[in-house]
């Protein structure tokens, strides 16, 4: 199998960046990050960007938007299928790394994701009627809906009937064709543990707090900030004088802790649902495990380029 795309998944603070990094500098690739966050500009400690891994490794999908930016999967996929066509045409191997799995699906299941406005016009002639003939057109459109919460909230079946009629009439654009390596890079829970709380350390000694004040004097209120991530919402709480610094540490650490352990079962849902990842041990040389198995999948060497 000719693959087209190398992936690396990871929980929190697993190294998946410096794994994809140097996978990519071997093997000819420039990396997609597929990261909710590190898209925003100046969001560089809590984000975690590491800039400095990359060297003269090319990397997309990071600085490319402003704080208060309201960037989602709809706009990840299309960027991200902007950027494999740029790298592919230049004959580089494409490598997406991330864990925020929603991202990593949308590339990896191939999902049709349309963002659909509001239509105002539809909404005015759907204002009048009665929940029970709401729901009617909309099964008419879906007889075999599944998601019934659509039929029981008017807000929901109005914006279900939205999309319906929206892509009534929508050609679909044909997804390119992606056949990907996946990789993940896996830690014992307890060395896990011990890397996300050293490396939160780490974060604030080099300037999270400083930074989430510098974004609120740029404009950035805090109650925007709060929607950034972990780390923004918590050291928001302490700027405000809502926790003190103690509180917002152990809270923060222990709020990483489980989102690593959501990261983790999400990974374990992607493979009952199909999605073959081949797991390299962080503790040990993951970079190493890594391209031995490339070269099974493959039949070639690191010295051999992926094309």
């Amino acid at each position: 199998m000719r693959y087209n795309l190398l992936v690396i998944l990871g929980p929190t603070a697993s190294g998946k960046t410096r794994l994809g990094v140097e996978l990519a500098r071997i093997l000819d690739g420039e990396v997609i990050s597929a990261d909710s966050r590190q898209v925003y500009r100046g969001m560089d400690i809590g984000t975690g960007k590491d800039l400095a891994e990359y060297g003269n490794v090319p990397y997309h999908l990071i600085d490319i938007v402003d704080p208060g930016h309201e960037f989602n999967v709809f706009e990840f996929q299309r960027r991200f299928l902007e950027a494999f066509a740029d790298i592919q045409s230049r004959g580089r191997l494409p490598v997406m790394v991330g864990g925020t799995g929603m991202y990593l699906e949308a590339v990896l299941k191939g999902y049709r994701l349309v963002e659909v406005p509001e239509n105002h016009v539809l909404r005015e002639k759907l204002a009048g009627l009665p929940l029970e003939e709401l729901a009617e057109r909309l099964k008419r459109f879906n007889p075999r809906l599944h998601n019934t919460t659509d039929l029981l909230e008017r807000d929901r079946l109005v914006r279900a009937i939205e999309i319906a009629e929206f892509e009534k009439g929508d050609e679909p654009e044909p997804f390119p064709e992606i056949a990907p390596a996946v990789f993940g890079i896996r830690w014992e829970r307890s060395a896990l543990r011990r890397r996300i709380t050293d490396r939160l350390k780490e974060r604030l000694d080099q300037g999270l707090i400083q930074e989430v004040e510098r974004l609120h004097r740029s404009g950035v209120p805090y109650e925007t900030l709060e929607f950034y991530g972990l780390e923004y919402r918590f050291v928001a709480k302490f700027l405000k004088g809502e926790l003190n610094r103690n509180d917002m540490f152990q809270k923060l650490n222990g709020s990483i802790h489980d989102f690593a352990k959501r990261q983790e079962t999400w990974f374990r849902r992607m493979e009952r649902h199909g999605t073959v990842i081949h797991w390299v041990d962080g503790a040990g040389n993951p970079l190493n495990q890594a391209l031995q198995t490339w070269k099974r999948l493959t039949g070639k060497d690191a010295a051999d380029g992926w094309g």
